[in-house]
């Protein structure tokens, strides 16, 4: 692997990095407070935020008194200087978001989208109301990130197996770049909550954990050492397909009754699919209720009997698929997510892992996703973000 020389130049790049790095992590600051914080010299940190102010990346955004002298001019971020997009594909409806350098959202959209539309033209359509929702012009988009459900090939962007998306096709994300014509990068939208969830969520400051999405569908998002574990083809984490007790092989495809779309036939992801879980919650004494606001009024109801037992047999389902990821990764933490695991919050989470307990040697701690609010949408913003800074920040210098 090629090394580059510790030069001025490159010296100068890493002291811009931190020091915006360090603005945007801490807020506005003195030219003293970033020497202060980066160990450089008045000097430096005085040719570093010149250097920065000629590019359009940082400006004095306020004066602050000091000693005798002057009032310390205060410095910021631009953020303006650059501008990324998020997405949210499901078979619904296409979620777009834009947000500043900072991480600033300053516009969000959504579009409608059914399983039939072209997604390329209907992720453009969104991607264009949310740019003139933030008046920023879609070329002035350094990095756009589209999460949706299927097998998504980490080298591609290609999306396969996605039941109830079937209109993605091969050479979407390509078609997408040259519609655009900035950087697209697609990604499985289970990871993409994980990302959020790591970021900013339940899993802030644990590198190495799973989090298991109950929703529409089942999928699973493993993170280790603080980045996805994707596999080679894409196909880590679709705990979908597991053979589990009680329910047929993995194979074929139904239709659901709750959402009218397509699902998959058998395996872990049928034992705990909106319809087998339905029948649960009706089995369980919450019938007419679909299985989020069953799961909700049970969790918040735990102590009496009836809520008790649903939540019981809920654990034990979800229980198989989390013992075969603490089984296999150990991952020490394993986050419950999706409209039903956050719905279940800690009573179900506790009992979840009472009942995992019983069936593996390790004993994962579980808890419910602290995100409830377009977690995929900000974890595509927050990958976005990464994607763009990484540009921005590393060609600070001539």
């Amino acid at each position: 692997m090629a090394r580059r020389p510790g030069t001025p130049r490159l010296l100068r790049e890493l002291n811009d990095r931190a020091a915006l790095e360090l603005l945007l992590d801490e807020g506005p600051l003195t030219r003293a407070e970033i020497g202060a914080r980066t160990g450089l010299s008045k000097v430096t940190a005085s040719q570093l935020l010149s250097r920065l102010e000629e590019r359009g990346l940082v400006e004095v955004v306020g004066r602050r008194a000091g000693g005798r002298g002057p009032n310390a001019a205060v410095y910021g971020v631009v953020p303006a200087s650059a501008y990324v997009a998020g997405l949210e594909v499901d078979p619904r409806e296409v979620t777009a978001g834009v947000s500043d350098i900072t991480g600033r959202i300053v516009a969000r959209t959504a579009v409608p989208f059914s399983g039939g539309e072209d997604p390329v033209e209907v992720i453009r359509t969104a991607v264009a109301r949310a740019c003139r929702s933030a008046k920023v012009g879609i070329p002035r988009l350094r990095a756009l990130v589209v999460g949706t459900p299927g097998l998504v090939d980490p080298r591609t962007g290609e999306v396969r197996f996605s039941f109830d998306l079937s209109s993605w096709h091969e050479g979407a994300p390509d078609a997408l770049r040259r519609r655009l014509g900035t950087r697209v990068v697609v990604e499985n939208d289970v990871n993409l909550v994980a990302v959020a969830e790591h970021a900013h969520g339940a899993a802030r400051g644990t590198d190495d954990f799973a989090l298991l999405w109950i929703d529409r569908g089942v999928g699973l998002a493993v993170m280790l050492g603080g980045r996805l574990h994707r596999g080679v083809s894409g196909g880590a984490g679709e705990l979908g397909y597991l053979p589990v007790p009680g329910v047929p092989l993995p194979g074929g495809v139904t239709e659901s009754r709750v959402h009218g779309a397509p699902a998959l036939a058998g395996g872990f992801g049928a034992l705990i699919g909106t319809d087998a879980l339905m029948d649960l919650a009706g089995s369980h004494g919450y019938p007419d209720l679909s299985p989020e606001e069953a799961v909700r009024r049970a969790s918040a109801d735990s102590g009496s009997p009836r809520a008790s037992s649903f939540l019981d047999a809920l654990a034990s389902r979800l229980a198989l698929g989390v013992a075969a990821v603490a089984t296999v990764l150990d991952p020490g933490l394993i986050v419950l997510s999706g409209s039903l695991g956050t719905a279940g919050g800690t009573p179900l989470a506790d009992r979840t892992a009472q009942a995992v307990s019983r069936l593996c040697p390790t004993s994962p701690r579980l808890i419910p996703g602290a995100l409830t609010t377009d977690p995929v949408l900000q974890g595509a913003l927050h990958t976005a973000l990464a994607l763009a800074r990484e540009e921005v920040f590393s060609s600070t210098t001539d």
